[in-house]
């Protein structure tokens, strides 16, 4: 069992920007390249209103640092 709930893909992208990650490029639609110091970019391919299950939170965590600030 995963320890990461679903929820809107909009908290957990002001989750990501609040530790740091800020957004390079922006293509049309809801594709995002974010970016932040230390790392490699990262692509953010969801909607605002996108429910972000827990086995794709899990995957975010482990490309971006969310997982130690929770």
């Amino acid at each position: 069992m995963s320890r990461w709930r679903a929820t809107k893909a909009s908290r957990v992208f002001a989750a990501l920007q609040r530790i740091g990650w800020s957004v390079k490029r922006q293509a049309k639609g809801s594709h995002k390249v974010l970016q932040r110091e230390g790392f490699s970019r990262f692509v953010w391919a969801f909607h605002d209103r996108d429910e972000i299950g827990p086995r794709m939170l899990a995957r975010i965590a482990k490309r971006t640092p969310l997982c130690q600030q929770r």
